[in-house]
């Protein structure tokens, strides 16, 4: 996962969405609104398919899912479902995009604590202030937080729901995402003088994973060569944290 900047929404979407979440809220009241039937209507329309557009153009050219950034971004996401918050089914801050996998492990989960969602919304938050990744089997687990002395919440409910400790494929492609970014560090090591601008877009360009701030993090400086960099380039080092 990696935070990922909200796009705004081309004005005629913003209307459509705006109005259909008016209607259904409408129907809702009234106890008409058949959910999946309302969705799947909205869902053929051009002011949809430019929702689409815009969450796919919020992740770049590669157009992965938000969550696992793993797969293709194959539909909508409703970050909170639709089956379960109706009045929320048309909100562009609700909207995601998701891969087949993800959203299958989703489906209508979301799990509260209290008022306060614990799921990550990679579009609110900075996904590794909850999340860890294990350099050794690619798997992705809940942080542990020294204030609380605890595991983050949030962290251990997200791994859960979307299994990002359980998919073969998802830790070997983020395995192989570290291999290119450490790769790409040792040969600037080699070279001896480090521009950090001409480093840091060689290392975005290959974080399909969003592993770059992990990296950069002081858990990242304690494998190598981020560590090799920390110490022989101590400028290099927080120039790059700098630009995270």
């Amino acid at each position: 996962m990696r935070r990922i900047k909200r796009a705004a929404l081309p004005k005629v979407a913003q209307s459509y969405l705006s109005k259909r979440q008016l209607a259904a809220n409408g129907k809702h009241k009234s106890g008409d609104l058949n959910i999946e039937r309302d969705w799947k209507s909205a869902r053929q329309t051009k002011p949809l398919k430019a929702v689409v557009t815009t969450l796919q153009t919020m992740m770049g050219p590669r157009q992965r899912c938000m969550y696992c950034l793993d797969s293709h971004g194959a539909d909508i996401e409703h970050f909170r479902p639709k089956a379960v918050y109706p009045k929320r089914m048309y909100e562009w801050p609700n909207l995601l995009l998701c891969c087949t996998e993800c959203g299958r492990f989703k489906g209508n989960k979301f799990p509260m604590s209290g008022k306060q969602a614990l799921l990550i919304d990679p579009t609110r938050e900075d996904p590794w202030k909850h999340l860890d990744f294990d350099p050794v089997t690619g798997n992705i687990s809940a942080r542990f937080d020294l204030q609380l002395n605890d595991w983050s919440a949030k962290g251990a409910a997200t791994v859960d729901v979307l299994k990002l400790d359980r998919r073969e494929a998802l830790s070997a492609g983020y395995l192989k995402t570290l291999r290119h970014l450490a790769d790409i560090v040792e040969r600037a090591l080699l070279n001896g003088a480090i521009a950090a601008p001409a480093l840091m877009t060689e290392l975005k360009s290959a974080d399909d994973h969003g592993l770059l701030d992990w990296c950069l993090s002081d858990r990242g400086q304690a494998i190598r060569p981020f560590n090799d960099l920390q110490y022989q380039h101590p400028a290099v080092w927080r120039q790059c944290r700098k630009t995270i």
